[in-house]
């Protein structure tokens, strides 16, 4: 019998019920025990589901309150001293704590978990970081999958991946010393589970797809040969990339089976089916963990039955990696296109496509012709559906002049063309582009789209919020304005609705990161913009004001990025699309007046291939794309970018390539750690490095700021140096947003005063 099983589930529920709960146990709306108890029932209803796809091995230990690798740290008993909790005392409230920030203690870090859009909490090791093995939580969740009658399969983020997440706090501090007492926590762990009548753990491993120094990779066989006294029979999990060149030292090391991502590295598997050890398990992760359409179940079976008839009951199947990245159930979407609606699998299709591989495997293609005939039927109608392809999109990529991703000249020349209509002060203060989504901005945008609130009346409405912020960013004294983006769902999906090629869902959300949910669009066909999507916001915002207002427009790989994008077409070629669209966009704003366009590619770094030999090409096509959604604008236009959660260090080259005239970057959580890798590199154009953390509701004090810029003063020219926070504002409160911006600019006002008296002293 094949093993059908997962590596993890999307936690956040259907209808999103965990970002209810965790919402309103901060807003103190429920207590704990009603936040825990409503986590519990949400979990186990999603092993009840699983198990009725017939899931055999249970992942227990996916489920978080708000991130695994924050839960990862705690099973060790690896809290930051700095927060000064006592891991085994450790309540949900300091938990969370860990995670947003205190009024003593920025959270911990954050950034993006490989190359998606999840983003987890960053491990901070010291010297003396002691770890302490506390499995209490783990077991417990295992003991409420063993009273179901289920199976449990604990996943456990694996000791090498754990240290290799995490930053050294000590300078000098070589991460892989404290190894030998992190597999004693781990060691500790496994006995508390088999303990508890465990038999399989998963421990996942993601670095091993990257590419490791030759030391770290020398670590892991002695590191599991500690871990195999253990009675468990381990399954070590690797995804989100190829691993064959490790094909040796896998089949070497002490555990009972290996899982490998064959969605996104199929070839792999030649270096691990001849030979395959008679004492493991292969684990086959077939079924897309990262996307939403079909598999083509007809080729997948072929792919499996010669290792079936290899393997035997030694073969698994699953999904490549953690249906996390997936929405919960397209069931649930009656109003999408019934063609596109009949090309998607979300998590609980995947369970179904599973499902129907098991039977394949076992009894053959006959017992599931019926659903292999399904299948390719779906594919053979999206290949030829006229709703995919657009002519005259192919023709303009086709006929690109061969400098169309150049602007007229270098920036320093802009920059004085720019300077000389803005007349900005030293050390200029804008922010990200949104402001606080109040209530009456969403129940207004809700009623909108419900059709109970006419077109007229929710115009006036986002009209009225664009000029109170305005007003509120005036009486700040802010140089640049941002409109607020009021009248924007999400920075992502506010274009896709405005843009040919894509469709919408209306449950298919995704996690982000803790309660932050996001619903990306289904990128299907090639891309067109119809009509302009912001001109008349932006154009009614500077009309209030005599002040600068930027355009903000979401830049093209990041619109690639966070949708799920269509697999019939190279990525490249779709972003290209996406720049042509946003172009148009561009030059519309400039003729109607709006001279500062900001254009976010925060999910740049995020879409950077794990391979280092696989990089160029795509940074090549990712900096085209943004040079090409602005080509053609004015020196004077000044162009900014944003990014945010993500290491610049190694591809700064490509960051300079993309030629903003501003970019601003998250830097608050790292300390401006993250700017010294722009200052060695002497950064050629403008930076405005974010000065304090809006995912947590902390306001920073001015003396907190004011250290952060002086630390940016030491690798920036004052001239170039831009003071703005880490990220749109969206997600927070007008009070905590309006305290925090007034630091920020008095910080800034009195250090142009320092600045400019040191100026005159020097003369």
């Amino acid at each position: 019998m094949t093993t059908l099983h997962l590596l993890g589930f999307p936690r956040i529920g259907a209808k999103r019920e965990l970002k209810t709960l965790l919402e309103n146990y901060w807003k103190n709306e429920i207590d704990e025990a009603a936040l825990l108890g409503g986590a519990r029932e949400l979990r186990q209803r999603h092993w009840l589901l699983q198990k009725g796809a017939g899931v055999e091995l249970s992942p227990v230990g996916d489920f978080s309150l708000y991130d695994h690798v924050l839960d990862a740290q705690l099973l060790v008993g690896a809290i930051p001293p700095r927060f000064g909790f006592d891991a085994a005392k450790l309540s949900t409230e300091q938990y969370f704590q860990l995670a947003r920030g205190n009024a003593g203690q920025p959270a911990l870090e954050m950034t993006k978990w490989f190359d998606t859009n999840y983003h987890y909490l960053v491990p901070e090791w010291h010297a003396d970081t002691a770890f302490q093995a506390q499995p209490e939580r783990l077991l417990a969740q295992v003991r409420e999958a063993q009273a179901l009658g289920l199976r449990a399969k604990p996943v456990l983020l694996g000791p090498l991946s754990l240290l290799w997440l995490g930053k050294a706090k000590n300078a000098g501090l070589d991460k892989l010393s404290l190894l030998p007492a992190l597999l004693q926590a781990y060691r500790d762990v496994l006995a508390a589970l088999a303990a508890a009548k465990v038999d399989w753990v998963q421990i996942d491993e993601p670095i091993l797809a990257l590419d490791l120094p030759p030391e770290w990779l020398a670590a892991f066989e002695p590191a599991y040969r500690q871990l195999q006294d253990s009675p468990l029979r381990l399954l070590l999990a690797t995804y989100f990339g190829s691993v064959a060149e490790h094909a040796e030292l896998l089949q070497r090391l002490p555990v009972a089976g290996l899982h490998l991502d064959l969605v996104r590295a199929p070839l792999q598997l030649a270096a691990f089916a001849d030979g395959w050890p008679q004492d493991k398990v292969l684990s086959a992760g077939v079924i897309d963990g990262r996307n939403i359409w079909r598999a083509d179940l007809s080729r997948v079976l072929a792919s499996l039955q010669p290792l079936a008839a290899d393997l035997g009951e030694r073969l698994w199947i699953a999904p490549s990696c953690s249906l996390l990245h997936t929405p919960f159930d397209l069931a649930a979407e009656t109003q999408l296109d019934v063609d596109v609606k009949t090309w998607l699998a979300f998590a609980v299709q995947k369970l179904n496509e599973l499902k129907v591989l098991k039977r394949g495997v076992e009894q053959g293609r006959e017992a599931i012709a019926n659903e292999l005939a399904g299948s390719d039927y779906a594919r053979q109608q999206r290949a030829a559906s006229p709703l995919i392809h657009r002519p005259e999109v192919q023709q303009r990529l086709a006929t690109l002049p061969a400098d169309a991703d150049r602007r007229h000249n270098a920036y320093p020349v802009r920059a004085a063309a720019q300077q000389a209509w803005l007349k900005l002060p030293l050390l200029p203060t804008t922010t990200i582009g949104s402001f606080p989504q109040t209530a009456s901005i969403r129940g207004a945008r809700a009623a909108f789209k419900r059709g109970e609130l006419p077109a007229d009346a929710y115009r006036q409405a986002m009209q009225q919020e664009i000029e109170l912020a305005i007003r509120r960013q005036e009486a700040l004294d802010i140089d640049v304005l941002v409109h607020g983006e009021a009248e924007r769902n999400d920075m992502v999906e506010y274009f896709g609705e405005q843009l040919s090629g894509f469709v919408f869902t209306a449950g298919g959300w995704v996690q982000s990161y803790g309660s932050r949910c996001v619903k990306p669009p289904i990128l299907f066909g090639d891309v067109a913009r119809p009509q302009p999507m912001t001109v008349e916001w932006a154009e009614y915002a500077q009309s209030l004001t005599s002040r600068p207002v930027k355009g903000m427009l979401t830049g093209p790989v990041t619109i690639l990025q966070w949708s799920f994008v269509r697999d019939d077409l190279p990525r490249g070629e779709v972003c290209r699309q996406i720049a042509l669209a946003l172009n148009d966009e561009v030059r519309n704003l400039e003729t109607a007046g709006i001279r500062v366009i900001q254009i976010d590619e925060p999910a740049i770094r995020e879409g950077l291939p794990l391979k280092r030999a696989d990089r160029a090409a795509y940074l090549d096509w990712a900096g085209e794309a943004f040079r090409l959604s602005c080509h053609g604008v004015a020196d004077a236009t000044q162009i900014h970018t944003h990014m945010c959660y993500s290491e610049f260090g190694d591809i700064l080259p490509a960051i300079a390539a993309l030629d903003a005239d501003v970019i601003t970057i998250e830097t608050s959580r790292s300390d401006m750690e993250l700017l010294q890798d722009f200052g060695h590199f002497r950064y050629p154009n403008a930076i405005g490095p974010g000065v304090y953390d809006i995912h947590s509701p902390r306001v920073p004090p001015e003396a907190e700021i004011q250290q952060l810029l002086e630390k940016a003063l030491q690798v920036i020219e004052p001239e170039k140096l831009w003071v703005n926070p880490d990220c749109g504002l969206k997600t927070r409160g007008w009070p905590e947003v309006e305290a925090a911006l007034s630091s920020m600019v008095k910080v800034s006002k009195t250090l142009r005063r320092r600045l400019a008296q040191e100026a005159d002293a020097t003369v």
